[in-house]
């Protein structure tokens, strides 16, 4: 998934249509020099609405479209003809994608299935035209509904990734190496921290021709919760991954409280993240000899949380780890 192609943010300025007025109007024809009224309604005015689309995995299409503006409906007409409705504007997004007010920052819908479809900014309601109004006191009503105004609002629309497996952990722990390890994708690696800055899908294969989809998202720091480090931005990935796959290198200085970090931090952001099965991997195994690894173990305290030593440069509990985590996933 390369850098430039993959969008999880954008904000966009809407506009929808207003109504059309109804109209003030009386039947006029050889019969009837001075018929009753006929006026019609005002079309409605064009909304903007978003639609899932399940081949979409970024918001790039709608990165450089800062405007979005729907008709304006008709004006009612003559024989109760009705205006004509304002064009709908219909944008397609991944599934994930979260609408959020730009003011209040109050999330509006998730987008959640293909072809489901949830208004953004709703158009104006058209007006009655003076049929509406003829009663038994008054036979030839004046007067007809104005259109009601569009609407002008700006709205933010955010990306959350779908998968089976979510990689957590801190920055250049190793998740993008897993990554590239057990499946085609080619994430950016490098011995700093902050390599990977939006999140990269892969398709691990697995036996009998199976598969399952593992994202590798953005290293977590400490108060991600709070904003550091863009930690809402890569936060809300986790939130529809099905499994939590916890990375924790070996050579950490103290692996407990890396763990107890992490969750602190899913907590925070949104407490339902630790009901999701979860799974620690303690990467780099490959650093510590095997009298350390037996120390380091005796000392881990993950709760009833599974773990498992694995180096994805010598493959040692490659293909176990991915045993486990298809076996976690179809519990």
């Amino acid at each position: 998934m390369a850098d430039n192609n993959f969008v999880d943010y954008v904000k966009i300025y809407c506009k929808s249509g207003k109504g059309g007025a109804g109209s003030v109007h009386f039947r006029r024809d050889r019969l009837s020099a001075k018929g009753g009224p006929d006026g019609g309604d005002g079309g409605q005015g064009g909304s903007i609405i978003l639609r899932g689309n399940k081949q979409m995995w970024t918001l790039l299409p709608l990165k450089f479209r800062k405007h979005v503006a729907a008709g304006d409906g008709e004006n009612g007409k003559g024989a109760q003809k009705t205006g004509s409705n304002g064009e709908d504007i219909i944008l397609e997004v991944p599934l994930g994608t979260v609408a959020k007010d730009f003011e209040s920052f109050e999330v509006l819908f998730e987008i959640s299935e293909h072809n489901e479809e949830k208004v953004l900014l709703q158009g104006g309601m058209g007006g009655l035209g003076n049929v509406n109004f003829k009663s038994s006191t008054n036979r030839t009503p004046q007067y007809a509904q104005p259109g009601t105004p569009g609407k002008e609002k700006t709205r933010i629309l955010e990306l959350k990734l779908l998968a089976d497996i979510g990689l957590v952990g801190f920055p250049n722990v190793g998740k993008s190496t897993l990554l590239a390890a057990i499946t085609a994708a080619k994430p950016k690696i490098a011995n700093y921290e902050f390599t990977t800055l939006v999140p990269n899908l892969g398709i691990v294969k697995y036996r009998d021709n199976r598969s399952f989809v593992m994202a590798d998202i953005p290293g977590i720091i400490e108060k991600a919760h709070q904003g550091k480090g863009l930690g809402l931005r890569f936060l809300r990935h986790i939130e529809r991954n099905s499994v939590l796959l916890f990375i924790i290198p070996a050579d950490a200085e103290d692996i407990n409280n890396q763990y107890r970090i992490l969750i602190n931090e899913l907590k925070e952001h949104n407490p339902e993240l630790l009901d999701k099965p979860k799974f620690v991997a303690i990467s780099k195994s490959d650093l510590i000899d095997e009298e350390l690894k037996q120390m380091i173990e005796k000392e881990l305290n993950f709760g009833d949380i599974p773990f498992m030593f694995f180096s994805a440069i010598t493959g040692e509990n490659l293909i176990e780890l991915k045993d486990e985590l298809w076996k976690i996933m179809n519990q």
